[in-house]
């Protein structure tokens, strides 16, 4: 039996969507008939058994392209993990649980999702493998711990541990993203008035004195020569900055290129120590939830080293790991980076002689959140009357290029 997503007409004319379980697609039409509808387009939303019909292989891989390669929103991870936890929390046998989780979904997608992932648990897979199959949704991560939480019979909580971290993953990315906003913002708007000034304004001003053959000061001129250089080739800058920009992104494709330019980053003075933060909580919180999830400590760090942004730390980590597997305690391989915080190898050390890993874990990724907000939130309290600042100065100068030509007019005027 696989899903089949349909689009039919009801009896007052409305196109109605959804997705049924059949064998066939005759069957899926049958039933929609059934129903006092009238289909016009169904297609398979996974795949079929091996009977399935040669006819309906190219929806079948269209449909499997849109769902391996289109990703969902945290939220909405979230969420349906949740409800997921919930049901099965109420001894709902999984096929049930899905089915009813899709049917609450208003998302078409993320409805065809989960019944494909049904289909599979149908035919006989695990949860952690039915959902596997669709890796940009449900990441090495979100599987490893769903297959943990089925070998222990735990899965409502290991279901309820995932849902509050993506969610906490997406609260901490929605603070980022508000908190740089407004400088991101004030940024723009800053050197768009300077262009400004120095494209229109400046030069109407300053043609003024040229035309009276009046000598211009140092600083005029300066300003001048600025403005007509960017008349002239500001647009070629333009070109060429998202050109490099362009360039670069493609270069970083090479992993050599990416994990040289990462170690690179983590030795910029203030953005180092934002990286470093912000992928030694994401390693913590990652590692605790896994621990606590009964997967073995050797997997749990090698799936919380895929989940960091910085390629130079993933690496590190690995090399970690493997330290672990020939015998090291998880303190001394991650000391051996050189890469983490004293703070959060103590804790460590301390979770490995008291037996409370995880617990102690998520406190330092806790502490790692706390740094990082107030790194962030000095950081940007710094930069805005910073740029403020900066900004006034440039345009004071701006208006002291204009106004020492006036004055020197008013000078020679008087004499």
């Amino acid at each position: 039996m696989a899903a089949y997503s349909f689009q039919a007409l009801n009896a007052s004319g409305r196109t109605t969507k959804g997705v049924m379980e059949a064998d066939t697609e005759r069957q899926v039409r049958a039933q929609l008939r059934d129903q006092g509808l009238i289909p016009i387009k169904v297609e398979l939303a996974e795949s079929t058994t091996s009977g399935a019909t040669s006819t309906s292989q190219k929806p079948l891989s269209n449909w499997r392209k849109r769902l391996q390669t289109r990703g969902v929103s945290a939220a909405d991870l979230a969420l349906i993990t949740r409800q997921l936890a919930t049901l099965v929390a109420a001894a709902l046998p999984i096929e049930q649980a899905l089915l009813a989780v899709s049917e609450q979904t208003d998302k078409p997608r993320l409805q065809k999702l989960l019944m494909a992932v049904r289909s599979k648990v149908v035919e006989g897979y695990s949860l952690a493998e039915a959902m596997a199959e669709y890796a940009h949704v449900f990441d090495r991560l979100y599987t490893a711990m769903v297959a943990a939480g089925e070998r222990s019979g735990h899965l409502d909580e290991v279901l309820s541990r995932l849902a509050d971290y993506t969610e906490q993953r997406n609260r901490l990315k929605g603070q980022l993203i508000q908190a740089l906003v407004y400088p991101s913002i004030l940024t723009l708007v800053a050197i768009g008035v300077i262009i400004f000034l120095l494209v229109s304004v400046v030069p109407q001003i300053v043609d003024q004195f040229t035309g009276l053959g009046q000598t211009l000061p140092p600083t005029t001129t300066f300003l001048l020569a600025v403005s007509e250089f960017l008349q002239r080739f500001g647009m070629y800058l333009l070109v060429a900055l998202v050109a490099g920009l362009t360039l670069g992104a493609q270069l970083l494709k090479k992993p050599e290129r990416r994990d040289r330019f990462d170690a690179w980053l983590l030795k910029v003075p203030v953005f180092g120590r934002v990286i470093k933060g912000v992928n030694t909580a994401r390693l913590a919180r990652t590692l605790s939830i896994l621990t606590a999830s009964a997967v073995p400590l050797l997997d749990g760090l090698r799936i919380s080293g895929r989940v960091l942004s910085n390629r130079a730390m993933q690496i590190a980590v690995e090399e970690a790991a493997d330290r672990v597997r020939e015998g090291s305690s998880l303190r001394a391989a991650l000391a051996q980076t050189k890469l983490f915080p004293p703070m959060m190898l103590h804790m460590i050390a301390a979770g490995e002689k008291s037996g409370e890993l995880e617990q102690l874990l998520g406190r330092a990724a806790d502490n790692q959140d706390r740094d990082f907000e107030t790194t962030m939130n000095v950081a940007l309290k710094i930069f805005e009357p910073a740029l403020i600042v900066v900004m006034a100065g440039v345009v004071l100068f701006i208006v002291l290029a204009i106004i020492q030509p006036i004055l020197a007019l008013n000078q020679s005027v008087g004499l």
